[in-house]
């Protein structure tokens, strides 16, 4: 597995997206996306040439959602770190069968494919998400 993205949750990403241009000269070439079924917006922005990780904002758009209810307890900041992986049920299995604390125990559909995410409890406060980029959400 590999490190796709980091994000950080914000209160606006048309506020936040500027400041991220300035300072690191980061600019989004897809734009900012919707995820319906997480209650999110977001908005990918290349760190460097693939496969180098991402950043990602990452904005609430449902108040009662998770990331909303995150926001509300800890304010902006770190929210995830995203690992890229082939099979995400298979790695799911060997995560639980190793201890590991899952918030999905079943993919669930992502911006780029299936997504599922460990419990910050399992390593050390961070909430950890698994992506398999291209999965159809309708396979799962």
């Amino acid at each position: 597995m590999i490190i796709d993205h980091v994000a950080v949750v914000v209160r606006s990403i048309d506020e936040a997206l500027p400041r991220y241009r300035e300072l690191f000269d980061l600019t989004a070439p897809d734009g900012v996306q919707t995820v319906e079924a997480q209650g999110v917006r977001i908005c990918l922005l290349p760190s460097g040439p693939p496969p180098a990780a991402r950043l990602e904002l990452i904005e609430p758009t449902d108040s009662e959602g998770g990331v909303a209810r995150f926001l509300e307890a800890r304010g902006e900041g770190l929210h995830h770190v995203c690992f890229g992986t082939g099979s995400l049920a298979d790695e799911l299995a060997r995560l639980e069968s190793a201890g590991a604390e899952l918030v999905d125990h079943v993919p669930r559909p992502g911006a780029e494919g299936v997504v599922a995410f460990i419990h910050p409890r399992t390593l050390n406060g961070v909430l950890w998400e698994l992506l398999e980029r291209g999965t159809a959400t309708d396979e799962v």
